[in-house]
């Protein structure tokens, strides 16, 4: 599974790309966000409950960024494992991009995923992703609109 899609954020390239590292941030964001750790500059554990279609599942994962392009682009690869419900792993490529005040930020993400998840059927999922991902990306928008120097 493939999305892309590019928002723009009302803050400096700077502020955007600092607060997409805050884990505060970002638990904020994520849908279904329990809990979310730095354990180091590079890594993160995350605990996030989802439901997709009939499937609600408590998944435990862990995040490492890879910042060698920062602040101008970065990117990070994830795994997740929800018991029964099944396991997902992925990556995603994020570029940010100075527009006066504001920041154009553009993504591109890839996910597999297995076990029950899998067998609900691709277009499921497909529709899932993208809403979940419309909906960090308008939280992150929101908090960034709220306090850009979060």
């Amino acid at each position: 599974m493939e999305l892309a899609d590019e928002i723009t954020i009302n803050a400096p390239k700077e502020a955007v790309y600092a607060a997409l590292n805050d884990p505060e941030i970002l638990k904020r964001c994520i849908p279904g966000c329990e809990d979310l750790v730095k354990i180091s500059e590079t890594e993160l554990e995350a605990k996030v409950v989802l439901k997709v279609g009939p499937v609600k599942a408590k998944f435990a994962g862990d995040v490492v960024l890879n910042t060698e392009g920062a602040p101008d682009a970065f990117s990070l690869t994830g795994q997740g494992n929800g018991g029964a419900a099944g396991h997902a792993k992925g990556g995603a490529d994020v570029v940010l991009e100075s527009d006066g005040d504001q920041t154009i930020l553009r993504y591109e993400a890839k996910a597999a995923i297995g076990g029950k998840l899998a067998q609900l059927g691709s277009r499921l999922i497909q529709s899932t992703a993208k809403k979940l991902a419309s909906k960090f990306f308008k939280s992150f928008a929101d908090i960034m609109a709220e306090d850009p120097v979060a």
